[in-house]
C-alpha cells in the first residue's frame, strides 16, 4: 500500500510540473530536456521504489530539476544572447542544392536522413531544395525553389476574424 501512495504522490507532482513547464512535443525535445526527462524517470523510479527511502528526496530532487529547467527557460527567453548556449542554432546542411559534406560530418548526420527529410516534405531531389534547415530542436525545414514567394495564407495572430 506504501509503493501505491507513493506513486500516487510522484503521479500528481510529475503532472504538475509538466502543466506549469508548458506542452512539447518529443520530437522537439531538445538534448537537454531528453537527459531532463530520462533522469527524472530514475529519480521517480527511485522515489516509488523506496530505493531513496525517501519521499521528500525524491520530491526534492524533482522539484529542483524542474526549476533548473524553467530557470534556463526563462534565460533563455530573457536573455537573447543565451538562446545559443542554452537551445543550439540552426544549421544549414543543403544550400542550392548542394549539401554541405562538411556540416554533416559536424552533425553525424547521414545523408541517408538527410534525403529522408526531403522526402517527408514531399521532394523527390536534391537538386530542388534552395535550402535545408536543421533546426535547433532537431527539425528540418525544407525551402525549394517554388517557395521563393510568400505563403499563401500568412499566419496570424489573435482570434480568427472572418
Amino acid at each position: 500500500m506504501d509503493i501505491v501512495i507513493r506513486a500516487a504522490v510522484v503521479f500528481v507532482l510529475l503532472w504538475f510540473v509538466l502543466r506549469v513547464s508548458g506542452k512539447r512535443q518529443v520530437t522537439q525535445l531538445s538534448a537537454f530536456e531528453l537527459i531532463l526527462l530520462v533522469t527524472l524517470g530514475d529519480l521517480i523510479s527511485q522515489t516509488v521504489l523506496q530505493e531513496d527511502l525517501s519521499l521528500t528526496g525524491g520530491t526534492l530532487a524533482v522539484a529542483t530539476f524542474t526549476l533548473l529547467s524553467v530557470l534556463l527557460s526563462w534565460l533563455s527567453w530573457r536573455f537573447r544572447r543565451s538562446r545559443r548556449l542554452l537551445e543550439g542554432e540552426p544549421t544549414i546542411l543543403v544550400k542550392d542544392g548542394h549539401v554541405d559534406d562538411a556540416v554533416l560530418r559536424y552533425e553525424r548526420l547521414p545523408v541517408d536522413d538527410v534525403l529522408a527529410a526531403a522526402r517527408e516534405h514531399g521532394v523527390r531531389d536534391l537538386a530542388a531544395v534552395d535550402l535545408m534547415v536543421l533546426e535547433a530542436d532537431g527539425t528540418f525545414s525544407v525551402f525549394t525553389r517554388s517557395d521563393a514567394g510568400a505563403p499563401d495564407d500568412p499566419p496570424r495572430r489573435g482570434s480568427d476574424v472572418s
